[in-house]
């Protein structure tokens, strides 16, 4: 057994140090180089830049960049992982509520009325906030399993967004607003800024802290309340602290960072082949491959051709194959 706890630990450790590897290349990487070595001397606080524009474009530009690319990769992996044990649903991601949906609604509406930048970030963030909020009293209000009208309210209203989406495309100027509205849903890091990193640093750091405290907890969500109970544990407590906390990482990500599928589906289940379904290694373990995932995916996107592509198309190309390959393996995909 302590051999296990090492190995997973282990895991845990290597993830770490390689997402600190892939903060260095990435930082380097760019229409503008810059070496590794004259960062790792500024870090330090000596002058290893050759130009002004260097530091500039490092902390200005790549440096906030990188940090939301590693804060949306953890959200969505945490909340994919926290909603399949929530749910005991494998195919359960961080829209299985709606929320992806409310915040495209939202952007969309902002976008639409010409609102600037920092705008159509707060819409999507309180379209999606307020998309819960109604999922979550109709299910409430759902005779029978809540869970299942949980799940059920979510993909009423995910839809009801989508046909709204749609209707705003529709009325959308198709030379100026309508390709704008196309390329938020594709998911994409290019326009961001110091200050689109301040927007979601709270609310994730407010959504992580309780699933990284009470991770261990979520196995217990797999036993009946009579069962729980005799541990001492309130399984409808836990239960709504996971999903609130789900709920608020997944807004925050998707509003500054628009749709990006897959990246939450897949990361949880990946992470399990390494570390077991334990949610004490599992949900740290999600965490930092969730941020690895896609920091490299961003470098991709960057980097590969001379126009940027959008994040949600390149992690669908590699998602759905994965998938496929998984559920395709001997065993159970669980």
């Amino acid at each position: 057994m302590r051999q296990i706890v090492r190995g997973y630990a282990g895991v845990i450790v290597l993830l770490g140090i390689l997402l600190v590897a892939a903060v260095l290349v990435s930082l380097s990487l760019g229409r503008y180089p810059i070496p590794i070595s004259a960062m790792i001397a500024r870090f330090l606080g000596f002058s290893g830049f050759d130009s002004p524009r260097a530091e500039a474009i490092l902390f200005n530009v790549r440096l906030p960049r990188i940090l939301l690319a590693c804060l949306v990769g953890t959200s969505l992996a945490a909340a994919g992982a926290a909603y399949q044990g929530v749910f005991q649903n494998p195919l359960a991601a961080p829209d299985i509520l709606g929320a992806s949906g409310g915040a495209a609604a939202g952007a969309t509406l902002a976008i639409l009325l010409r609102l600037p930048g920092p705008m159509i970030t707060v819409f999507a963030f309180t379209a999606s906030l307020l998309t819960i909020a109604l999922v979550m009293f109709i299910g409430g209000r759902v005779r029978g399993k809540k869970i299942i009208g949980l799940i059920l309210a979510g993909l009423m209203i995910s839809s009801l967004n989508n046909a709204a989406v749609s209707f705003m495309k529709l009325a959308a100027d198709p030379n100026s607003v309508l390709p704008e509205i196309v390329y938020w849903l594709m998911g994409s890091l290019a326009k961001t800024n110091p200050s689109s990193l301040s927007f979601a640093v709270l609310p994730i750091a407010v959504g992580v802290a309780p699933l990284l405290i009470f991770r261990w907890r979520i196995n217990l969500l797999t036993l009946s309340e009579d069962e729980a109970r005799t541990m001492g544990v309130n399984v409808r407590r836990l239960r709504l602290i996971v999903i609130l906390s789900s709920t608020l990482i997944t807004a925050a990500a998707v509003s500054v960072s628009g749709i990006i599928g897959w990246a939450g589906l897949v990361i949880p289940h990946l992470t399990r082949r390494f570390v077991g379904s334990n949610y004490r290694y599992l949900m740290p373990a999600s965490m930092l491959f969730g941020a690895l995932f896609l920091l490299i995916i961003d470098d991709v996107s960057r980097n590969l051709f001379a126009t940027e592509i959008p994040l949600g198309i390149l992690t669908s190309l590699i998602g759905a194959p994965f998938f496929l390959w998984l559920i395709t393996r001997k065993g159970d995909v669980w």
